[in-house]
């Protein structure tokens, strides 16, 4: 029976950068379970899946619209280190913090830039902006 929207489904996948890079994968875990339509994956991974039958395979390829959207230079900011610099946190370039957001939510912030006075934070997700490439099999629906 093909998959549809409303349906919880289990799969194995494996998700890879241009790079061939593997990014994530269920390998050695249980299989990602997740209802279909209801927005608990990526959407291309859930369009993806729609139409398939248990044993069923496919391989795909995302722009980063439907994947983790384009990279946002809106969410790259720079701040005063004195805002953000306490006793416990070793300031470095990669390293990533939680912040909140104005409705307190956390949020995490990778450190891409350091000077003496500043801190240039990127609040985008770390897969924005890249294709990603999923091998996708159906194990249960």
């Amino acid at each position: 029976m093909a998959i549809k929207d409303g349906d919880t489904i289990k799969v194995d996948y494996t998700g890879t950068l241009e790079d061939g890079s593997i990014f994530d994968s269920s390998e050695g875990r249980q299989p990602l379970e997740f209802t279909v339509g209801s927005g608990q994956v990526i959407k291309g991974f859930d369009d993806a899946v729609k139409g398939m039958e248990v044993g069923g395979e496919t391989e795909i390829t995302l722009a980063p619209v439907d994947a983790y959207g384009e990279h946002k230079t809106s969410l790259v900011d720079t701040v005063s280190r004195d805002l953000v610099q306490s006793n416990d946190m070793v300031m470095e370039i990669g390293k990533t913090f939680f912040v909140q957001t104005p409705h307190g939510e956390p949020m995490p912030a990778k450190v891409v830039d350091l000077t003496d006075d500043e801190v240039t934070f990127d609040l985008n997700h770390p897969l924005a902006g890249k294709a990603l490439t999923f091998k996708i099999k159906v194990v249960e629906a």
